[in-house]
């Protein structure tokens, strides 16, 4: 699990953490008991205070999409991720929104953001 924090975009970390892990859930790539790391471990990869990936954590425990219990860990909950595809598009619209702003910021116009992405899609790999 990768997980990449943007220290400039005025969001906190904790909400950049459960945002990101929400839609690797969402998505698949995270299903229903797969482990992450334990709290200390990812702030160490991630250079933040634990305190911050432990909220995260607790805030997604609290929307049903991790579980943990003592001595085994924090686990994607076995029910999977309970977004429906409102929250899906939300948690998108969101991430859109960003990247057209600092776009925008960057002086980038709306058809080279649109090319960029093209660009990158073509460097998925294909979904089953």
């Amino acid at each position: 699990m990768q997980l990449h924090i943007n220290t400039s975009d005025g969001q906190p970390i904790y909400r950049q953490i459960v945002q990101q892990i929400k839609l690797l859930a969402a998505s698949g790539r995270l299903r229903p008991g797969d482990e992450l790391p334990p709290i200390r471990k990812l702030a160490e990869e991630l250079l933040i205070n634990p305190n911050t990936v432990a909220r995260a954590y607790r805030e997604l425990e609290t929307a049903g999409i991790l579980e943990s219990r003592q001595g085994s860990g924090t686990r994607v909950a076995a029910n999977g991720s309970p977004l429906n595809q409102r929250e899906k598009t939300r948690l998108l619209t969101e991430r859109a929104d960003a990247l057209l702003a600092e776009a925008r910021q960057l002086g980038i116009d709306f058809d080279d953001v649109m090319s960029l992405l093209k660009k990158r899609r073509g460097r998925m790999p294909e979904e089953d």
